[in-house]
């Protein structure tokens, strides 16, 4: 069945639906919400590098441009909540399909380096084009109401559309990950070269899991600049890009619940270290190097590595 969860899978779904239920009284409501939209950007990465074994290093690119024209979409056209997400997931596809296009014609590092520099290209773009408002970005972006009439003003409202987004956005890459498609997809990560002799369109394949990945990362890209009111180059740097690859790697590659929780490790290492000023980046530094020699598959694939389960 593409929907059953193993019995730790289901145990781990009803953690995560408690705590996302749970913790708004006891954390900052927009702190968890930042959690929720790198964790949903991190899953879409790790369904490339985990399922795939492509690694991009420009997926800010789709995060970035998802968060400008969901921003876009609210201040200057006045769109519900969910219809600025969705257009800033159908930005990232969009991206995806003509990136994704050049980039997989090639493997390994050179497809690294091309994602890299498409996003790079990206990033100029973001700084010339008038809608983005280039240094300065877009900011005052309103709270637009769900549906058109559902206010997402206050902080706990756009807090459960925020859940709702992360839950449906996990939930299908959960579908794609255990479907026949996705047993293609990890059938090339394992052996490219007898996914093709089995008659497998490989390149169509990779291209269909880079557009379903650069969607899901445009819509938490979007989901971001509707909570935070703004959306900046930030979002779009390489520094942006990286830091999604060590939230996946530190979660656990491969595994369904390790971008989450790498996504959680990093934004409260970031949130409570702030008082630090510049330490920040080399006490970050520091635990991720441990973390790394300590936990070389990552938290959620040490964990699911001892136990010998599928998380």
């Amino acid at each position: 069945m593409i929907w059953s969860f193993s019995r730790p899978q289901l145990l781990a779904l009803v953690v995560m639906l408690a705590v996302i239920g749970i913790a708004p009284a006891f954390v900052y409501p927009v702190f968890l919400m930042k959690v929720m939209c790198f964790a949903l950007f991190a899953c879409a990465f790790n369904l490339l590098i985990g399922y795939v074994g492509l690694l991009s290093f420009g997926h800010a690119a789709y995060f970035g441009m998802g968060a400008y024209v969901s921003a876009y979409a609210a201040k200057s056209w006045g769109l519900s909540a969910e219809i600025c997400v969705l257009l800033g997931g159908l930005v990232g596809a969009g991206l995806g399909v003509v990136f994704g296009a050049i980039a997989i014609r090639r493997q390994g590092i050179y497809f690294s380096m091309i994602t890299l520099a498409l996003a790079q290209f990206t990033y100029f773009l973001c700084t010339q084009l008038p809608f983005t408002g280039g240094e300065d970005g877009i900011q005052q972006v309103p709270r637009a109401a769900l549906l058109g009439f559902i206010s997402m003003k206050p902080d706990m409202a756009i807090y459960w559309m925020t859940a709702g987004v992360f839950l449906i956005g996990f939930l299908a890459i959960f579908r794609i990950i255990h479907s026949p498609f996705g047993q293609v997809l990890k059938a090339i990560r394992e052996n490219e070269p007898r996914a093709i002799s089995l008659g497998y369109r490989v390149d169509d394949y990779k291209l269909i899991a880079f557009t379903l990945s650069t969607f899901v990362a445009g819509c938490a890209g979007g989901m971001k600049s509707l909570v935070f009111g703004i959306a900046s180059l930030t979002d779009v740097t390489w520094q942006a890009s990286g830091e999604i690859v060590l939230t996946t790697l530190l979660g656990g590659l491969g595994t369904i619940f390790g971008p989450v929780i790498g996504a959680v490790i990093t934004n409260t290492l970031e949130f409570y270290l702030a008082p630090f000023g510049s330490w920040v980046t080399v006490t970050q530094g520091v635990i991720f190097v441990l973390c790394v020699m300590l936990f070389r598959r990552g938290v959620v694939g040490e964990i699911a590595a001892k136990t010998k389960v599928s998380l």
